[in-house]
């Protein structure tokens, strides 16, 4: 593997350049390692690989050549020293918490989380002695209020999934660390290339490698990153041994991803600004929650910490859930499912779908009602996408 990379290159530069995986057949495009063991030269070599004293590789469920060079990319565009590779997002989110919670601790964590993982926090990770308190997104004295004296981790997701609600990074790092817990970000809607949370004092991210870093719907992956003790060893101990562990094609698949994401992005969010706007003007929609938009109440905050606005768009249409299912069922171009990220553009009602699972109390403080519907922007021509959602949105 190619190991040199400048840590000061752009996003760009390193999803493309940063830890080639080359061998010694010196092959131009990353190679796939699919492959499920390691042979050895000697008795002696087996017992120093696994005993660490000399690197190498020994099971694929936690040292494989091309998952290896997907987390090291992933690492160095997030500014991390480390990363650990997992079989989902959410697996990304239980193994983070399992390795570096135990039983007694406390998190504090966003209520407008997605749907999946409120019920990791609040019905899965409770029964092993662990107590979640949720809070408004945006109301960073509310998260200082709800810290007490066992709290170990804040958990945010910024922008949120649907509503795109923001929260200060920086502010919410400083609560942390005053009390001694942690700050984890899940980045999956924007990405290393529009947002850094650990350059705004994060410990953690939490990556959904499903969504754009794959960016075209074929895989399931996640990532965790961070320092080289939490993630590099305590987060890479629990994998080792408990095995939620990405299969390296599957990390083929997204180390190639992240060569193109920089201007995916870039076109994603073109697409967005542009799609929310449009929406904004038609006389159905009763409201638009896109950070782009300079009527989102935390626009500033979005221009001060992404360089980028995203790719989701949610609005609100007038007439409740019938409403809102015509404008799904009246689409032809855009995919009805509830996955995100891809060049396709999707749209989802999140009430029944990615937050269905959540009682109807729990979704109305997360803002999430029945006329709500969320549209993750692909990279079609943008006056397809209006005329698509037209056909719904003027019947």
């Amino acid at each position: 593997m190619n190991e040199f990379f400048d840590p000061e290159w752009g996003s760009a530069t390193l999803g493309v350049r940063a830890a080639e995986p080359r061998t010694g057949n010196r092959e131009h495009s990353a190679s796939v390692s699919l492959t499920s063991s390691y042979v050895f030269g000697s008795a002696a070599q087996a017992a120093a690989v696994f005993s660490g004293n000399e690197p190498g590789f020994i099971y694929s469920r936690f040292t494989n050549p091309t998952t290896e060079a997907f987390e090291k990319r992933l690492a160095a565009m997030e500014g991390g020293e480390s990363c650990v590779a997992t079989a989902s997002g959410m697996a990304a989110v239980m193994t983070m918490c399992l390795a570096l919670l135990k039983q007694g601790d406390h998190i504090v964590s966003s209520r407008g989380l997605f749907g999946s993982t409120i019920n990791l926090f609040g019905n899965i990770l409770t029964k092993f002695g662990i107590t979640i308190s949720f809070v408004d997104q945006t109301d960073v004295a509310a998260w200082e209020a709800a810290v007490q004296p066992n709290t170990k981790l804040l958990f945010a997701e910024t922008p949120t999934n649907p509503l795109v609600e923001l929260v200060d990074i920086a502010a919410l790092a400083d609560i942390a660390h005053r009390h001694g817990a942690l700050l984890a970000v899940d980045n999956c809607f924007l990405t290393p290339v529009l947002q850094q949370p650990l350059k705004l004092g994060a410990d953690l991210v939490i990556h959904s490698a499903t969504k754009y870093i794959d960016g075209q719907g074929r895989c399931v992956g996640g990532a965790i990153v961070g320092d080289a003790q939490r993630v590099g060893k305590n987060v890479f101990g629990f994998m080792r041994t408990a095995g939620p562990c990405m299969s390296p094609f599957n990390a083929w698949v997204f180390l190639k991803g992240l060569e193109t994401l920089a201007v995916r992005m870039k076109a994603h969010c073109e697409n967005a600004h542009g799609l929310a706007e449009w929406l904004s003007e038609q006389p159905t929609v009763a409201r638009v929650h896109y950070p782009g938009l300079v009527t989102h109440p935390q626009h500033e905050l979005a221009r001060h910490q992404q360089s980028g606005f995203g790719a989701v768009v949610a609005f609100e249409v007038e007439g409740g859930r019938d409403a809102a299912w015509r404008v799904v069922d009246s689409t032809r171009l855009i995919s009805i499912t509830a996955n995100l990220g891809d060049t396709r553009t999707t749209i989802t009602h999140p009430a029944t779908t990615t937050h269905g699972r959540i009682s109807a109390e729990a979704r109305a403080q997360a803002g999430i009602g029945e006329g709500l519907l969320r549209v993750a922007v692909g990279l079609e021509d943008l006056k397809d996408l209006t005329a698509d959602l037209a056909r719904g949105l003027t019947l």
